[in-house]
C-alpha cells in the first residue's frame, strides 16, 4: 500500500498565519491563513505547507500536482544512477557430480553476466566436515575457470557446516565489455597445475624480500654507514710499507 501523503495544502492546513512564499519564489511576509488561499486561488495555485515546524508555518504557492510529479521523477531518476548489486545464491556438495557441477556453474556464470554477486555455498553433512579441501578445491576451480567475468570478494571460508565464497562481476562484466562467456572445462591434473601456479606467485613476492633482507645482512655494509678502523676493532693493521722514523729533536 502507497503511503499516504503527510503533506498539508490548502484547506487541510489549519493555523490562524503563515509565512508566504509566493509563485515566484519571494518572500510575501505573514499573512492571515484566509488571505493566503485567497492569494493561491486568484492564481489557480495551492497553498502547500513547506516548514510545518517554523513559527509560524511557512507555505508556498504552487502547482502541488506538477510539484509531486516532478519530486517522483527525481527520486526515480535517482534510483535508475544507482546501480542494484543483488547476492544469488548457488550450492553444490562435496561429491557433486561433473555435470550436476556444470550445471550449477552455468547458473553463476548466468548471474554473473547479469551483474549480480553471487554466494557460492559448500553443504557438508555428516562426517563429510572433516574433509574441508573437497569443498575448498571446488570452489578454487569454480573461481578459476570463471575468471574472466568474477572476481573472489570472499575467499572460500568454512562457518559451521557450510564453506562459501563470494564472487563479483568483474569490470569487464559491469563495463559491458563482456557480455557473453564460455568456461573453461579443467581437467583435474590442470587444476592442479593452476592451483601450484597461483600458490608459487604467492610466495614469490615474500621470497624476494626474505632474499633481500639475507642480502642486506650478509656482510655488506648498509648505504652511508662507515667501515670501522682497526683501531676501533682492536685488530692489528695491516703490515704495509714501514712509516719512516721520526728525526732526533734538535738538542
Amino acid at each position: 500500500m502507497p503511503e499516504r501523503d503527510q503533506t498539508r495544502i490548502n484547506e487541510r492546513i489549519r493555523v490562524p498565519e503563515v509565512r508566504l512564499i509566493d509563485d515566484e519564489g519571494d518572500q510575501a511576509g505573514i499573512m492571515k491563513i484566509d488571505d493566503a488561499l485567497k492569494y493561491a486561488q486568484d492564481r489557480d495555485l495551492d497553498l502547500v505547507e513547506v516548514a510545518p515546524e517554523a513559527k509560524p508555518p511557512v507555505c508556498r504557492v504552487l502547482d502541488y500536482s506538477k510539484y509531486k510529479y516532478e519530486q517522483a521523477q527525481k527520486v526515480k531518476a535517482a534510483k535508475k544512477g544507482q546501480q542494484q548489486i543483488t547476492i544469488r545464491e548457488i550450492k553444490f556438495r562435496p561429491k557433486i557430480a561433473e555435470h550436476d557441477y556444470a550445471t550449477k556453474r552455468g547458473h553463476v556464470m548466468r548471474f554473473l553476466l547479469h551483474k549480480d554477486k553471487v554466494k557460492v555455498t559448500i553443504m557438508f553433512r555428516g562426517r563429510e566436515v572433516t574433509h574441508p579441501d573437497q569443498g575448498r578445491l571446488i570452489l578454487e576451480r569454480l573461481a578459476i575457470e570463471l575468471a574472466p567475468i568474477g572476481q573472489i570478494d570472499q575467499r572460500p571460508n568454512l562457518d559451521g557446516r557450510n564453506m562459501t565464497m563470494i564472487l563479483s562481476p568483474t569490470k569487464e562484466v559491469l563495463g559491458g565489455e563482456i557480455t557473453e562467456f564460455e568456461p573453461e572445462n579443467l581437467t583435474h591434473e590442470e587444476l592442479e597445475e593452476r592451483l601450484a601456479a597461483r600458490a608459487d606467485s604467492r610466495r614469490r613476492p615474500a621470497a624476494d624480500a626474505d632474499a633481500g633482507s639475507a642480502e642486506q645482512g650478509d656482510g655488506a655494509q648498509p648505504d652511508g654507514a662507515e667501515a670501522e678502523s682497526p683501531a676501533e676493532t682492536g685488530e692489528p693493521e695491516a703490515a704495509g710499507e714501514p712509516e719512516a722514523a721520526e728525526e732526533p729533536a734538535a738538542g
